[in-house]
């Protein structure tokens, strides 16, 4: 069985979270850090077995532009630059769902990394 499609789409800019909703009541918010580390790009994701690329200093990060791809996927567009990646409704709801699972992994990583959460320097973001 697919995932199901969202049926709502916003981005919460304060909270910097993007909400799903789905037409059978479910609503998930995920923050644009959660979803800027789990980013299905091959920058993020690597090109291989054991490539991937752990994300520091993502805490503060948040979402520019959101484009509908096709009828499959979301492009983010992050405010760090980052855009490269294909959110199909399929990884998004993965990430939903298992949010908890995921973001115990991402926080094991860094520490493992001795690396943090945060900015290494002063965010400059484009106006």
């Amino acid at each position: 069985m697919s995932a199901p499609i969202p049926t709502r789409v916003h981005y919460h800019k304060q909270a910097r979270e993007l909400e799903l909703g789905y037409a059978n009541g479910e609503s998930y918010r995920l923050s644009a850090e959660y979803l800027r580390v789990y980013s299905p790009s091959a920058e993020v994701r690597g090109h291989g077995p054991d490539t991937e690329v752990l994300q520091i200093g993502m805490k503060y990060v948040g979402l520019q532009n959101i484009t509908q791809t096709g009828r499959y996927a979301l492009k983010l567009h992050f405010d760090d630059g980052h855009d490269t990646g294909l959110y199909s409704w399929e990884y998004l709801y993965d990430l939903a769902t298992h949010h908890d699972a995921y973001w115990e992994q991402y926080l094991r990583r860094l520490e493992k990394a001795g690396a943090s959460r945060e900015p290494l320097g002063i965010p400059v973001k484009q106006v």
